[in-house]
């Protein structure tokens, strides 16, 4: 894969900004292979996404933090500058539904998700097979004969000593804590039908089905303390017939949660993601 460095900005919308931008990237003999805008006129804010060849370019990574330190407090930047080599170590989140677990597992192992996945935690643990296959560490939560706080404290250290940068809830259904959802902000990554909150609690798929529902989807979002309503990334859609029945929607439903977490994921590994507030923009 072509090493490249990302360079995202969120910032006040100025004149001069990209000119600034790109005169230091001109000056380092940076080859730009994509670049993205984008104003928001009612927030009044900018932001760039912009990923760089780093043959010709003279600096490291370090090194180009510490150079473009200056403009970014003239234009008063939120930034950062990543290396696609350097892979983030994803972990995994399940429960008893295994569809999407078995599909990040196999795009990662197939290369098609740029990431290390260093470990599965589950509140289940026949999940572990599919991690005995994919080579992955495994480990048990148990939240049904403990307390929740005692399970999500087993979870946190498990984060910790993995070193996790991203934090995949693959359909695993557990109410994430409010102290480890602020800890995560913007490093936990959550998918849900898209149901709510028109047909919340058990059987979504069936209450659709008895009410005609004729459009069913997904939406991938990061995770806060305000559940299922963080910022959206991703989100998925299909249509449903009359001839349908509760467990084609299922079916169907299961195929839009798999596709959005996956894109969702491949974004924020590659940097496509600029959370403000409670939106994202993203440059996919």
């Amino acid at each position: 894969m072509q090493q490249t460095f990302r360079l995202v900005i969120d910032c006040p919308d100025q004149v001069g900004l990209v000119a600034a931008v790109s005169q230091f990237l001109a000056d380092q003999q940076a080859t730009i292979v994509e670049a993205s805008h984008h104003t928001d006129a009612k927030l009044g804010r900018f932001f760039m996404r912009h990923e760089i060849k780093t043959d010709t370019l003279k600096l490291t990574l370090e090194s180009f933090k510490q150079a473009f330190e200056p403009i970014a407090q003239q234009f008063s930047m939120k930034w950062k500058v990543s290396d696609s080599l350097q892979k983030q170590k994803v972990a995994l989140l399940a429960s008893h539904e295994s569809h999407c677990l078995i599909d990040i597992l196999h795009r990662w192992h197939s290369g098609e998700l740029e990431c290390e996945i260093p470990c599965i935690i589950a509140n289940h643990p026949q999940m572990k097979q599919f991690a005995d296959w994919y080579r992955v560490p495994f480990h048990w939560v148990d939240f049904k004969n403990q307390d929740k706080a005692v399970a999500f404290a087993q979870v946190e250290a498990l984060l910790e000593e993995y070193q996790a940068d991203l934090t995949v809830l693959a359909r695993f259904m557990q109410i994430v804590p409010d102290h480890l959802c602020q800890k995560l902000a913007g490093k936990a990554i959550n998918i849900h039908h898209s149901f709510l909150p028109s047909f919340a609690g058990a059987k979504p798929y069936q209450q659709a089905y008895d009410r005609g529902v004729k459009l069913i989807g997904a939406t991938c979002h990061y995770v806060t303390k305000d559940l299922d309503e963080g910022p959206i990334i991703e989100q998925e859609v299909i249509r449903i017939s009359h001839s349908d029945s509760a467990e084609d929607m299922v079916r169907k439903g299961k195929n839009c949660e798999k596709a959005a977490l996956a894109n969702g994921v491949r974004y924020h590994l590659q940097d496509r993601v600029l959370i403000h507030k409670n939106k994202t923009v993203v440059f996919a």
